[in-house]
């Protein structure tokens, strides 16, 4: 039994073929009462990086901290934060896909990884939607060298594309998971401690109303 290829891809298919020794023809058996159980809602896959179904922001380390999000509600860019479900995303166990809450598509690679432009699309769980936080980046997994996800241009502004590239230690492939769950609540009524009038200096401030 043989890997066609020697390609390790998602649904690749498998022929007969001489022996040849080669890891595409090399097999380990796992008994299913000794298989070690999938993670389930709530709780860490350690292999991608995520909590199972839980919800998500995905903040880029430039200055602003703007979130993912999409444009049209199809492709990926980011942008401050704004409440809508288009930037809030999930990890989905069955899939291993990052899903929207907007519409629960997954992260893909357009053209089925053949761009490096990055979308939401209907989930196949085709190498071009399998993505790993690790080490604060998001990077595909593919067999011929995953890239992550990078802000176009390193550019720091609103609605900036958010594409893939190969992998760099720069803050426009940085990001940080905050889970919905511990973020920080917008204050509604009451004070603002963030901006409470009395703790400003407004000798420092340099308004113009006119």
């Amino acid at each position: 039994m043989d890997v066609t290829g020697g390609l390790d891809n998602e649904n690749q298919n498998l022929i007969i073929h001489n022996k040849h020794g080669k890891v595409n023809q090399q097999w380990e058996v796992v008994y299913a009462d000794q298989y070690p159980d999938e993670p389930v809602k709530g709780e860490l896959n350690t292999d991608f990086g995520m909590y199972v179904e839980r919800d998500f922001y995905v903040v880029s380390e430039l200055k602003e901290n703007r979130y993912l999000d999409l444009i049209n509600n199809r492709n990926m860019v980011i942008k401050t934060p704004n409440g809508r479900k288009t930037q809030i995303w999930y990890f989905h166990q069955q899939s291993l896909t990052i899903r929207t809450r907007y519409n629960n598509q997954s992260w893909d690679i357009k053209s089925s990884g053949r761009t490096n432009q990055m979308q939401i699309w209907s989930t196949n769980s085709g190498w071009f939607q399998l993505f790993k936080y690790e080490a604060n980046h998001f990077c595909n997994i593919d067999a011929r060298g995953g890239k992550c996800i990078d802000v176009q241009y390193g550019k720091d502004a609103e609605g900036q594309p958010v594409l893939v590239t190969n992998r760099a230690e720069k803050a426009q492939q940085r990001w940080k998971i905050v889970y919905v769950d511990e973020a920080k609540e917008e204050p509604t009524k009451g004070l603002d401690k963030d901006w409470d009038s009395t703790s400003i200096d407004h000798s420092t401030l340099d308004l113009d109303f006119q």
